[in-house]
């Protein structure tokens, strides 16, 4: 947004919505607030419940308010991101209304509705920025005019490049959340732990799994930084195996949050001794960053990893012998695998001088 925001040819209008305006899921507005953004529009599209009804229901109320704000604000393009469920209401809305989409981060493989999200969102969209050569590749076998794919890498990497990764000494008691008091002072791991949108009705069997896995660790000394999951069908089980965790147990040295920034949860990341789970920042940012990864389950099934990465099932006996693997081995090489600090540069240029066709052609017909 940054990078867009300072071209001088381009002009940035922020739509802001989703769990993104919900304080459970950690209020990001005010982050993007805190950044120096102003939000041209919000959208409440989120409607509770967590499952794969609300899912679908969410998607198509966050359609027909983009429709809106679309018609109103009249953008030359519409930009939107990677494989969330409420980006396809964007890039519906934008392709239905004749704007130009652009896509970041298409051609990846993972599991859960995701690859079948970004898979739509490819098929809709005009323009691409993958992270990889490999997606890349895929966005083009899909049929996807090559002269529309430029390889970027991902944006998120700028974050990590340019932040200072000093971890602040007050950063565990800037953000609350619950639980036993942490000190930068001490070693910590990281669990960020989704649900499995394709797996719905196993999420409290797989946190559990975890939970168990990780609750020795925090045990013998080691601190735990537990993150809340997101807004995806199956959360209400991943929180309430938590809570009902916490009553249960005793819980030394673990501190659960709704999240943090992404400049701080970078600086955390980097710190820290592992994390685990199954968010794909193990995998992209962890990369960069050389943090040791146990990723948990299919959720990023088939995605691209480096030599940072374990990955084990949703059996507590796997996930703990992984961890003490990884606490044994420390960091790892950094390694550019979706980007090295210059995509949203690369980006902006392209946005500023590219020149859209609104009307798609499989690249297979001459």
């Amino acid at each position: 947004m940054r990078a867009i925001q300072q071209h001088p040819d381009l002009e940035l209008q922020l739509i802001v919505g989703s769990s993104a305006l919900l304080h459970r899921f950690g209020s990001v507005i005010d982050i993007i607030r805190s950044d120096g953004f102003t939000e041209t529009a919000v959208v409440h599209s989120i409607v509770e419940g967590e499952t794969p009804t609300t899912m679908a229901k969410s998607t198509g109320l966050a359609i027909i308010e983009l429709a809106t704000h679309f018609e109103n604000l009249q953008p030359d393009i519409v930009l939107t991101v990677a494989d969330r469920f409420e980006t396809l209401s964007t890039a519906v809305a934008a392709s239905y209304m004749n704007i130009p989409l652009v896509h970041t981060q298409g051609g990846e493989v993972t599991g859960s509705i995701d690859e079948s999200v970004r898979h739509a969102i490819t098929k809709l969209a005009h323009l691409h920025f993958p992270a990889t050569e490999r997606a890349a590749e895929f966005l083009a076998r899909m049929g996807e005019q090559e002269h529309t794919i430029f390889m970027t890498g991902c944006p998120a990497i700028d974050i990590v490049a340019e932040a200072d990764l000093t971890l602040p000494a007050d950063i565990f008691q800037e953000y609350r959340g619950v639980g036993e008091e942490l000190t930068t002072d001490k070693d910590y791991i990281i669990v960020l732990q989704h649900p499995v949108t394709t797996e719905y009705g196993s999420s409290r069997q797989q946190i559990d799994a975890t939970l168990e896995a990780v609750h020795p660790f925090a045990k013998e000394g080691m601190q735990i930084v537990w993150l809340w999951p997101n807004v995806d069908a199956g959360s209400d089980d991943v929180a309430k195996g938590i809570r009902v965790f916490r009553e249960q147990n005793e819980t030394p040295n673990m501190h659960f949050y709704r999240n943090f920034d992404p400049e701080d949860y970078v600086r955390l990341l980097a710190n820290s001794r592992c994390i685990i789970g199954n968010s794909s920042s193990g995998l992209r940012e962890g990369a960069y960053l050389g943090a040791p990864c146990v990723n948990v389950g299919t959720r990023q099934a088939g995605r691209e990893r480096g030599p940072n990465v374990i990955d084990v099932p949703h059996e507590a006996s796997a996930i703990a012998k992984a961890i003490r693997t990884q606490l044994d081995h420390g960091k790892y090489p950094s390694s550019n695998l979706v980007g090295d600090g210059t995509a949203a540069k690369q980006m902006a240029e392209v946005l500023s001088t590219f020149e859209f066709n609104i009307q798609k052609k499989i690249s297979y017909i001459n």
